[in-house]
């Protein structure tokens, strides 16, 4: 797949085109994409970064990275994708000047995106308009109860099935790993610290059981509070994995929300929990 972060930098071809910030990449966001790859010219996405509404100073909780995106593009069978920053002079252009020198310019013939999308100034411009300008339009309805602030709502709840229930795909959290206090050692549960992208949501505090690397994995989102600690933290304990990943990116599978965090009376306590989340997480099944 070829990414690239300014139109003149793709040739100008037929392309069938699938615009759209697509965070999170969830399952109304893949059925533009197919719709763009069942065209028969080149399947494009024109995607933004960073999310248009920070840049207006409302900020977004983040449900991928640009990183995390372009793979799940790859994977849905996208050839190439057009990354364009967005600050200031992208939001002031007007519509047709942004059809012409960004659509027009690659080959643009189909754009495929959802219904209701909005661009150019003021999101002043519509599928409408594209359709003026002699674009061929597809137009995906909208899926019902299916958008990034509906994930978002079902993460900030650890409803972890129902996120992934609209992703398509189990929920991640998606970070480097770093030195930790390595407390998880000593326990006989060594853990793997992320590092989050800034901007990126933090699921509801608590245990998980899901996935890394291919490996079951017990995680803990929270401040470790029978440490009394205060710092919000990501921890990952990879079942039956030996080996050194600091400095390594993780992307993490949440499935199943296990528990609350908890303070215990005593290291034994906590060791004892701790093994049931992991006898648990050997049980657990990957949502759909």
């Amino acid at each position: 797949m070829i990414v690239a972060r300014e139109p003149g930098e793709l040739e100008p071809t037929p392309r069938a085109v699938a615009i759209g910030t697509f965070d999170g990449v969830h399952r109304g966001h893949r059925r533009v994409l197919e719709t763009a790859r069942g065209e028969g010219r080149r399947a494009t996405v024109v995607t933004f970064d960073p999310h248009p509404r920070a840049v207006l100073g409302r900020p977004v909780e983040l449900l991928a990275t640009l990183e995390r995106r372009l793979e799940l593009f790859e994977a849905a069978g996208v050839e190439d994708v057009l990354v364009l920053r967005v600050d200031e002079a992208l939001l002031a252009l007007a519509p047709e000047v942004f059809a012409e020198t960004v659509l027009r310019r690659i080959g643009t013939e189909v754009v495929a995106a959802g219904d209701g999308f909005r661009f150019g100034r003021g999101r002043s411009g519509d599928l409408d308009l594209l359709e003026r300008l002699g674009f061929e339009v597809r137009r995906v309805p909208l899926l019902e109860n299916c958008s990034s602030s509906d994930v978002r709502s079902a993460l900030h709840a650890g409803e972890v099935e129902r996120a992934a229930a609209i992703l398509g795909r189990p929920p991640e959290v998606d970070g480097t790993v770093v030195e930790g206090d390595r407390r998880g050692h000593t326990l006989g549960f060594p853990t793997a610290n992320l590092a989050l992208a800034p901007g990126l949501l933090v699921p509801a505090l608590g245990i998980y059981a899901g996935s890394a690397l291919g490996h079951r994995a017990a995680i803990s989102i929270g401040t470790n509070p029978h440490y009394g600690g205060t710092e919000r933290r990501v921890e990952a304990f990879l079942l039956d994995f030996d080996g050194d990943l600091y400095g390594q990116r993780l992307v993490v599978e949440l499935w199943e929300r296990l528990r609350d965090e908890a303070a215990f009376g005593s290291e034994a306590e906590l060791v004892a929990a701790i093994e049931n989340d992991v006898a648990r997480t050997r049980l657990a099944a990957r949502p759909a």
